[in-house]
């Protein structure tokens, strides 16, 4: 178990820069407006040979409670209570151009009743700290600050000493240290970790949050009514059936054209790069509205990317002919999405927390399939029964020979079909073999690559 170091302040003091620097990739959006982050995010970090898991909170306007506060700020600093509870160490960090304001001392006022280790740190000093700054720091009991850039790496040795006391030293192997849990991308070559990564997207107030807080049993994500309520990417890892699972919680998708802010581009950009570096994504889709572009477009995209789909329907408690909008939404989905077959569809009530783990189900399931490779004789046998129960083609009066074929990748699979003409080969015939292939070996929701060779003639010299 790793130790637990939490950052904390008020908003803009460079919380999110830290974390990235720590974590060692630009994980937390990083951007001028105040309170970008919201929920908390983790990842594992190092620091020299310390290494624990790092916590970035929400950039609070006020720690102190009051009555008709804004519910998204209550429910941020409730996140920020709870990243403390396990906390070996809180990094307290100011400013260190603005010195300390009103609302650093109503930090420090709020971490000195909870009890916890502190260690104040002065961000945003580019090798220089105001002797003023220091003292103001000093006297709200925490001892001597640390004085860092993290920006430029600056001071980072002088937190390496101080959060030794907090963080103990250990001596890894470079095969045992893990990456930052976020940014492990090479899905295709890391075979040791076993950990499922799992994307869930989908436009905004498609209930995507309270999904995952209903899978999780607790109220790990800010959820409400206001659409753009997640901004980052939010990464939690978890355990299902004894299956690790890294959950990914993303940003709503709107439709460019109505993405114009700087910020919900950088948001989107996020949700994309999580998409990305997924193995199974979760399609979010709001049962009470059409299925839209933008749906399908996103649906597209994680086939595109070579991502197993599974389609969430939420609010399904709110449909009043669930038969009829059950079959609407399938029928769009295979005319849109036919390069993953039947996708499975569950439909759900996340706020009612029914049918959460059906839909995990059916992730685990895909990533079975996905991740799966289908002996080559087994391939050969499907390939000479698909092939005598419809014939290939003639092309240029000649009746194409399909000589054999094998799978040369997983994730997704990728198949190579070695015939004896490979130009002008009709690509009905190709979706007819596609089409065979998945309902044969029960791939339905994994994007499928076709390859085509040609096969040597044996007698050619």
């Amino acid at each position: 178990m790793l130790p637990v170091v939490v950052i904390i302040g008020r908003p803009n003091v460079g919380k999110s820069t830290l974390f990235n620097r720590l974590t060692g990739k630009p994980i937390a959006i990083v951007h001028d407006a105040p309170g970008v982050t919201r929920d908390r995010r983790e990842g594992q970090a190092s620091l020299g040979p310390l290494r624990f898991m790092l916590i970035d909170t929400a950039g609070l306007e006020s720690v102190e409670t009051k009555k008709g506060a804004d519910p998204i700020q209550q429910k941020m600093r409730t996140q920020t209570e709870r990243a403390m509870q396990n906390a070996d160490v809180v990094l307290f960090v100011i400013d260190g151009r603005e010195g300390v304001t009103h609302e650093d001392e109503a930090f420090s006022r709020f971490l000195h009743k909870r009890g916890v280790n502190v260690l104040p740190v002065i961000n945003k000093c580019e090798g220089k700290t105001q002797d003023d700054v220091v003292l103001e720091m000093e006297s709200m009991g925490f001892g001597s600050p640390v004085a860092i850039s993290a920006e430029h790496n600056d001071g980072m040795m002088d937190l390496y000493e101080a959060l030794q006391p907090f963080v103990p030293e250990v001596e890894l192997a470079d095969d045992d240290v893990e990456a930052p849990a976020e940014i492990d991308v090479d899905v295709e070559k890391k075979t040791k970790d076993q950990t499922v990564r799992i994307a869930v997207i989908g436009r905004p107030n498609a209930g995507k949050s309270t999904f995952l807080n209903a899978l999780l049993g607790e109220e790990r994500l800010i959820t409400s009514p206001i659409a753009g309520t997640t901004r980052d990417a939010v990464y939690i890892r978890w355990n299902y059936k004894n299956t690790p699972v890294l959950l990914t919680d993303t940003a709503g998708f709107r439709r460019k054209a109505k993405v114009q802010e700087t910020l919900e581009k950088m948001s989107v950009e996020d949700g994309l790069r999580a998409l990305q570096f997924s193995n199974v994504v979760v399609l979010m889709v709001d049962a009470t509205q059409p299925l839209d572009h933008q749906d399908l477009s996103l649906g597209d995209k994680i086939t595109q990317e070579g991502r197993g789909i599974v389609v969430a329907v939420n609010k399904w408690d709110l449909v009043e002919n669930p038969s009829q909008k059950l079959n609407e939404i399938r029928e769009k989905l295979e005319e849109s999405l036919p390069q993953a077959g039947k996708v499975p569809m569950i439909t759900l009530s996340a706020l009612r927390a029914k049918n959460v783990e059906k839909v995990m189900d059916a992730v685990l399931e895909v990533y079975k399939h996905w991740n799966n490779r289908i002996p080559t004789a087994k391939l050969n046998l499907w390939l000479r029964e698909a092939t005598d129960y419809h014939t290939p083609p003639m092309v240029s009066g000649r009746r194409l020979k399909l000589r054999y074929m094998t799978q040369t990748k997983r994730r997704p699979p990728t198949f190579v079909l070695f015939v004896s003409q490979k130009k002008d080969f009709p690509q009905d015939y190709v979706r007819y073999l596609q089409q065979s292939l998945r309902a044969y070996f029960e791939l339905d929701g994994v994007p499928l690559r076709f390859l085509l060779r040609k096969a040597k003639n044996p007698f050619s010299d």
